[in-house]
Formats: C-alpha cells, sequence, structure tokens
C-alpha cells in the first residue's frame, strides 16, 4: 500500500495491491479510519469526498490491484476510540482464548461486552485486541456476536485467513450450534424454522427484527436437550447469520429465549432472574470450521459459563 499525504487532517491517496483486492469500499475505509463512525464513512462515499481513480464510486464498489483511492479527513468531533486498555479487561480476554495459531484467534467472548464499537460504545473486543495486540499487523472479526451473548467467537489474523472463512460462511460450510434456554417445551424431537427476517422495524420507538416477507431467508433448528421446569435446554443451529434469529425465530415458535429483554416473555424473565439469571440466555457454543490453511477441520467448543449451569441445576432442582 502506498499512501500519500499521510497526515490526518489532509487528503490522503492510497494504491490498492493485490492482497487488499476484492474489500467493499466501506469495509475497506472502515479497517483503516478506526474509531471513526459508519456514518461518516458513507457520507464521504455519497458526497464524492471518496473518489476511486478520480471518480465517484458507490459503497459496494469493490477495490481492485491498482486503484487509486482518494480518501479526503474523516476526523470528527465525536470522541475517537479508547487508546487503552484497563488491567481487568486485559485479563479477562486473555483468559478467554481458546484457540490460537498463525491465522485464528478464538475466544470465548463474555457476556456484556460489544465485540465491536459502535453508538456510545467506544471500545468493542476487538479495538481492545488490537491495542492488547499491537505487535500483530492484522486482527479482524470474521463474524458477530450480540452483546449479551456469550462463547465462540472466531477472528483472523491474516487477509487471506478472512476471506477463506468468510468464504465458508457464505457457503454454509461452517457449522455453528448454540446453547439457549427457552420458555416451555417442544412437542417435537427438533422444530424448522424457515422464515424472512426484516432489521429497523420500529416498534414503539425501538428499533426491532421481525418475520417479515420482505425481509431476507434465514434458518434456525431447534432441538430440545433437557425439558426442565418452565423451560427446556435447547441446542441451536444456524443455517444463515442474521441480526438476532435465534432470538426471533423463538419468539415465532412461542418459546422465547430466557433473560431476553428485546424479544422475550417479561413474566417469564421474571421467574429466570429468581433461578439467579442475570443476563441473556445464549451461548455460542460450538464452531466446526476447514483450517483456512491447511484445511483440518477444527470443532471449536467453549463450555457453558458457571452462571447458566447455577441456573440450570437450579431448575432441574424444582
Amino acid at each position: 500500500m502506498d499512501a500519500r499525504k499521510n497526515k490526518p487532517n489532509s487528503v490522503q491517496f492510497i494504491d490498492i495491491s493485490i492482497d487488499q483486492a476484492g474489500q467493499r469500499i466501506d469495509n475497506f475505509l472502515l479497517t483503516l479510519a478506526k474509531g471513526v463512525p459508519k456514518s461518516r464513512i458513507y457520507k464521504a462515499i455519497r458526497k464524492g469526498e471518496v473518489r476511486v481513480n478520480k471518480g465517484r464510486i458507490k459503497q459496494t464498489y469493490k477495490i481492485q490491484a491498482g486503484d487509486t483511492i482518494r480518501i479526503p479527513p474523516l476526523h470528527t468531533s465525536e470522541k475517537t476510540s479508547h487508546t487503552f486498555v484497563g488491567d481487568r479487561l486485559k485479563q479477562e480476554l486473555t483468559d478467554c482464548i481458546l484457540f490460537e495459531d498463525d491465522d485464528l484467534l478464538v475466544l470465548n467472548k463474555p457476556p456484556g461486552l460489544a465485540v465491536h464499537a459502535g453508538t456510545n460504545i467506544q471500545q468493542g473486543i476487538i479495538e481492545a485486541l488490537r491495542i492488547i495486540r499491537s505487535d500483530q499487523p492484522y486482527l479482524e472479526l470474521v463474524h458477530r456476536l450480540d452483546r449479551d451473548t456469550s462463547g465462540c467467537l472466531l477472528l483472523a489474523k491474516n487477509r487471506t485467513a478472512l476471506l477463506n472463512l468468510q468464504q465458508q460462511m457464505i457457503q454454509h460450510d461452517i457449522d455453528k450450534r448454540y446453547l439457549t434456554l427457552l420458555k416451555g417445551s417442544f412437542n417435537s424431537d427438533e422444530k424448522l424454522v424457515e422464515q424472512p427476517l426484516l432489521k429497523n422495524v420500529v416498534s414503539s420507538g425501538e428499533r426491532m427484527v421481525q418475520v417479515n416477507t420482505q425481509g431476507k431467508y434465514a434458518k434456525t433448528i431447534f432441538i430440545p436437550l433437557e425439558r426442565l421446569a418452565q423451560a427446556q435446554l435447547t441446542e441451536v443451529i444456524l443455517f444463515t447469520g442474521r441480526t438476532h434469529q435465534i432470538r426471533v425465530h423463538s419468539l415465532f415458535l412461542e418459546h422465547p429465549v430466557a433473560g431476553d429483554d428485546k424479544y422475550g416473555y417479561r413474566s417469564f424473565n421474571k421467574d429466570m432472574k429468581k433461578m439467579g439469571l442475570k443476563r441473556l440466555f445464549l451461548h455460542s457454543w460450538k464452531l466446526g470450521i476447514k483450517h483456512p490453511t491447511t484445511g483440518e477441520a477444527l470443532l471449536l467448543e467453549a463450555p457453558l459459563p458457571t452462571q447458566l449451569n447455577n441456573v440450570l441445576d437450579k431448575l432441574r432442582a424444582q
């Protein structure tokens, strides 16, 4: 990458290498301008401040080797991301590493931590890790988990690994399994839900995801593992990765996730709180992947957190 006039308050011109080719321009800029809000990136593209080979482009444009990209100053008056990670968070993230090699970093993500910065969140896991691993030249999220979801979180340590794993996801070659606690119990061995999901439907002033024919295709299988008092421990297989997919599809079945303040049932959540549940009962349990370099089959597994196991023990005792 050849950067000219590389000062934060001046226009930059960047020549794209073969390794960088194939990325969408918006994703490239978000990686390049860490801490800059997405809205500022999209505005710069829309207004023509960002240009490729002197021409305007759309945010979906895929950059090519040899492209010259004009990038305007993208600083804003908003706070930028933190450049410091506290000792407690540093230790927490270090302790939750499940697997690491030259291509991959897999975490057992703690609940309550956002995977990346966003509105009212100045630092997420990816930003913190880039500071902790400042000697690591490349670190990107392969996929995302909701802030309140725990479990397997996959990161790539080079672009080749990222593209390979993303392609595995697109082709549904990654086996994604979750553990959740649902209200009530099924009358069948398993339930298949194939219902389209539409994002950002405003309900009572809150942005929601809803089952809607205008939404994107989504497929989920729910497999009962253990029937308990008022609830059911359930394995979930995701075939697509839509926002809040498990939570909305379980609501569609009228068996919402325990502890879900957004889509769940208030009375059920209240009962589960008495059992010690203080969070969303949703855990990214297993990821089956092919290693991006060796092709070896890997099964990554994150054990269920102690708090969730304790809730199950209390329900079993009833």
